[in-house]
């Protein structure tokens, strides 16, 4: 058996895992079109195509693949990757002993300023976002976008993010929300208590040793003294060396309650940008974008009419797209104005007046096999705030209430705890295609009993 065969039955059985535990867009586009070239004891050399990819891998899927390595127990521990016409190594996954960890928040492909859809009443923000992808440090620092949930936000961080690294790979970017900022500075303070290496030196490290930084959800920045100070002093090392720092939120910096007077004023040093809400036209033009991604077949009337009190979101307006081309599915039957509009009105006439807080519950309870107790109680175990936050996702989609009282229902949550598992959800559906069939699943079984 060649030496070549013999890397490939290693790296199929690694493979394998790697498929089983990622969203299909991401193993397609960067996991299948590896190919492993050597094995140096415990570590093995992947090739790539380019060194937009290798970026990619080492910054966004480093731990998966590690993980991986552990559940295949070939021996392999680490990796090295090299692109297609270098002999150098690009990237490796082999820790130095004071080296820092800087894998981000993992990206989102399809997060591009080409499939951001651009109107009046986002142009500006837009422009603003690509001339700091294009110049980082150079233009607006820090970049602060804000908006209500669901005007894109987050897409056009991770553009900024995604196109630095395609167009400028040698910069290290570091994607991240506000609640793992919080978290990881947190752990680094308890680690460091119990372990002989300095913990908190590394977090700042890695986010102190990046080029561009940039936070979402900065509006749930903790009111803990400690933790503003860390921010306070992080956004200062990266100002002082012209790094650049990119923030969004839900409003400007004045309006956040629980931020220190140092920080909003720094906030609010750079640029301030708001998105609005899509008039009709942007509202076509991103069902338009979103129809042509799912490969829909959408009719210009039945377009017009989905854009139309379609609410001031562009999550919502992709819910009911989703549910048209979900009944067209269902029913077998072609996108028409008549599919759309009845598919639209028995969402609104069931999920609107007789679906109850405690139906979808129950739904919960019943697909994911648990109590109600286990649900709704204060366990942060992951099989149980995973269908929790599906569930506040869908009381959010379906339900016409406050998210007060969906908080309420929820075992008496905050509402930003709703908010918070809403976006984590709603992001997860685009990248992990288990998750969304089983938001799907769900969402049938509510509507249907």
């Amino acid at each position: 058996m060649s030496e070549n065969n013999q890397y490939e039955i290693l790296w199929k059985k690694i493979r394998e895992i790697l498929q089983a535990s990622m969203s299909t867009v991401t193993y397609n586009t960067y996991i299948s079109k590896l190919v492993p070239v050597d094995i140096d004891g415990t570590k093995i050399v992947l090739k790539t195509d380019t060194e937009f990819f290798a970026n990619y891998i080492g910054k966004s899927l480093t731990e998966k693949i590690k993980e991986a390595f552990k559940k295949a127990d070939t021996g392999i521990t680490d990796f090295e990757l090299v692109v297609e016409g270098n002999d150098e190594v690009y990237f490796t996954s082999v820790e130095e002993e004071d080296g820092e960890d800087c894998s981000p928040v993992t990206l989102d492909p399809r997060f591009t300023f080409e499939s951001f859809v651009a109107g009046k009443s986002n142009e500006f923000v837009f422009a603003a976002a690509k001339s700091v992808a294009q110049s980082p440090g150079a233009n607006f620092n820090p970049l602060y976008i804000y908006g209500t949930s669901g005007l894109g936000k987050t897409h056009l961080l991770q553009s900024i993010a995604n196109y630095i690294n395609l167009h400028k790979p040698r910069l290290r970017v570091l994607y991240t929300t506000c609640e793992k900022f919080i978290n990881e500075f947190i752990d680094s303070l308890y680690l460091k208590k119990g372990n002989n290496r300095d913990m908190q030196a590394r977090f700042r490290n890695r986010y102190r040793g990046v080029d561009v930084l940039l936070i979402d959800d900065v509006q749930f920045l903790a009111k803990t003294k400690v933790v503003q100070e860390e921010l306070f002093h992080t956004f200062n090392a990266l100002k002082a060396e012209n790094k650049q720092i990119v923030l969004t939120s839900d409003v400007p910096p004045k309006e956040i309650s629980t931020l220190e007077e140092r920080l909003r004023t720094r906030f609010e040093g750079g640029l301030i940008a708001d998105i609005q809400p899509p008039d009709i036209e942007t509202k076509i033009a991103i069902l338009k974008q979103k129809a042509y991604e799912r490969k829909a077949v959408i009719p210009a009337d039945v377009l017009e009419f989905l854009a139309r009190d379609s609410g001031t979101d562009v999550r919502t307006l992709e819910g009911r797209l989703t549910k048209v081309i979900f009944a067209s599915k269902l029913h077998e039957k072609p996108i028409t104005l008549e599919l759309a509009s009845t598919a639209l009105n028995e969402a609104v006439s069931e999920d609107h007046e007789t679906v109850t807080s405690d139906k979808i519950i129950n739904s919960i309870c019943s697909f994911y096999k648990l109590t109600r107790d286990k649900l709704l109680g204060k366990s942060k175990k992951k099989e149980l705030v995973q269908p929790r936050q599906i569930c506040a996702f869908l009381m959010c989609e379906i339900m016409n209430i406050p998210l007060v009282s969906i908080g309420e229902a929820l075992g008496g949550r905050d509402h930003t705890t709703v908010i918070h598992s809403r976006e984590k959800v709603s992001n997860l559906i685009k990248v992990n295609d288990r998750v969304a069939k089983e938001v799907e699943d769900i969402r049938n079984m509510i509507l249907k009993q």
